[in-house]
């Protein structure tokens, strides 16, 4: 069973998300919040596993609502709902801890899969729209200075982890990697997992974020 706290202003919007997620037995909706600060509370006493957060709501918004969460060190993991024109408010929810995010006009199934995944503790992003993304990403990434010192978080990682962090940030899935390194996909999941533990990235979202900020991925690179 996961556990689900919808957080948006709207009070239809809620209505429709709890009808869906009532219908299905896997998951459960444990609280509704109408504002930031109230997700924010209500996300440390109900301890939800996902917490579907709208971007515009009044007062805290919910990237604020959603980097308080994070921060809190909690179980709760943050997908954000928004709409594909406001690229800003994609960065700055992943940038506030957010493990993906999807667009308010999205199928009932994709939406049901995107919470098991986040609950699972993956990201919801799609390698396709992952790429699509990335290009709009990059411009609110500062430019890759070369002569800044080298994280060491970089450092601990073996040749071929620093591949795949590479591969995560270009937006490849774990077939792509396995076919491109001639490995098996369950070996690519071991290797992912050891890389997400090492630069203490809690999904391949934040992974992707990494890989940017250091200058390992670029948009349209090979």
């Amino acid at each position: 069973m996961t556990t689900v706290l919808i957080a948006d202003d709207q009070p239809l919007q809620r209505y429709g998300f709890r009808m869906l997620l009532d219908s299905v037995p896997e998951t459960e909706v444990v609280g509704e919040a109408a504002h930031g600060a109230e997700a924010v509370r209500k996300a440390a006493e109900l301890r939800p596993d996902v917490v579907l957060m709208d971007v515009r709501m009044p007062g805290m918004d919910g990237i604020e609502a959603t980097r308080r969460i994070v921060a809190s060190g909690e179980r709760s993991r943050v997908l954000v709902l928004t709409t594909f024109d406001l690229d800003e408010y994609v960065h700055a929810a992943l940038r506030a801890g957010a493990s993906g995010f999807l667009l308010k006009d999205v199928r009932a199934e994709e939406l049901l899969a995107g919470i098991r995944a986040v609950a699972a503790g993956d990201a919801v992003i799609a390698p396709a729209p992952t790429r699509r993304i990335l290009e709009e990403f990059t411009r609110y990434v500062p430019a890759h200075r070369s002569d800044r010192a080298e994280d060491p978080r970089l450092g601990s990682l073996t040749d071929r982890e620093r591949e795949i962090l590479v591969a995560i940030g270009k937006g490849w899935s774990n077939g792509e990697i396995a076919a491109r390194f001639v490995v098996s996909e369950s070996t690519v999941k071991t290797h992912v997992g050891r890389v997400l533990a090492k630069i203490g990235a809690r999904d391949r979202v934040q992974a992707v974020i990494f890989a940017y900020d250091h200058g390992l991925a670029r948009p349209n690179a090979d």
